[in-house]
């Protein structure tokens, strides 16, 4: 048994190892973009592996391959240790979920990384129409922020304003491209600012900058606080299912998990942890905040 498990270990690995340079290959066997533009929208799972290759750094097809390659990885390696197919099944997709965990990480940080910026963006333009700039140019000079989520769309602002000298449209571009409610309260504060006009704008501005320093900091100080519930979460997941592994390399408790009995034990158990994980992930969770002037 022992040594047909690690031979069906050494199999996955070669093939894990062919797989890799096959991904190392792939920035040259697949084109950034298709000349082909399909039609229609795409779908929700589409849109899903897009977003999370995007904040991998990969291709979305890549995802796919690497997401069923540690799947396959996991699953082999799960067999090899225990030899319990129905646990084997688990590790296979808690290791396939990897890359999709790491994903969501990140686009957390980047989100939190982007709302302690927005009261800076404000202090920018603030700077700038005191040093004598007009509303337009302010917002042209957010092209060189620190932040490239802010001076990208910004600079293709710039880009839009030049081309059309409408103020409005591309500033409606430019909360488009920003996709954020605190810059669609920016560049409405600017917008009616520069309607009404008055020198009142910077004043204007200041009580948003220090209003959404303000929001920054007590949202940080909940999500620190709550920062706790997620780490238990994660544990009272995970803890079960070390000692799972643990006890399946006893050859007796191989035997009874291998049982129509014992893989329904660890289906069941599989659910309950996904659903009680779900809970309370949900509870240490803060809604982002909706875009209501979008």
């Amino acid at each position: 048994m022992r040594i047909s498990s690690l031979a069906i270990l050494g199999v996955f690995l070669g093939a894990t190892a062919g797989v890799g340079i096959f991904l190392i290959l792939s920035r040259w066997l697949w084109p950034r973009s298709s000349p082909i533009t399909r039609r229609g929208a795409p779908s929700r799972i589409t849109q899903k592996l897009s977003h999370a290759a995007a904040q991998l750094g990969i291709k979305p097809s890549v995802l796919g391959v690497l997401t069923g390659v540690l799947g396959c990885v996991g699953g082999a390696v799960g067999w090899a240790i225990t030899g319990v197919l129905a646990l084997s099944v688990v590790l296979a997709i808690t290791a396939a979920g990897i890359p999709w965990m790491i994903a969501a990480a990140r686009l957390t940080s980047a989100r939190r990384v982007l709302r302690h910026q927005w009261p800076d963006v404000v202090d920018a333009l603030i700077s700038a129409l005191r040093s004598g700039a007009n509303v337009p140019d302010a917002v042209k000079s957010l092209a060189s922020f620190s932040s490239s989520a802010i001076s990208v769309p910004a600079s293709y602002f710039a880009q839009d304003y030049q081309a059309t000298g409408n103020f409005t449209l591309a500033a409606a571009d430019l909360k488009t491209r920003w996709a954020n409610p605190h810059g669609d309260r920016i560049i409405e504060t600017l917008r009616l600012g520069r309607e009404v006009g008055g020198s009142d704008i910077t004043t204007v501005l200041a009580a948003l900058g220090s209003h959404l320093r303000t929001e920054s900091a007590l949202r940080q100080e909940v999500e620190a606080r709550q920062g706790w519930i997620r780490l238990a979460a994660r544990i009272g997941v995970a803890a079960p299912w070390i000692v799972l592994v643990l006890l399946s390399t006893r050859p007796e408790a191989t035997m009874a998990y291998n049982s129509s009995l014992g893989i329904i034990v660890i289906s069941l158990g599989f659910a309950v942890s996904l659903f009680a994980y779900k809970i309370m992930s949900a509870v240490g969770h803060l809604p982002e905040e909706k875009r209501w002037l979008a």
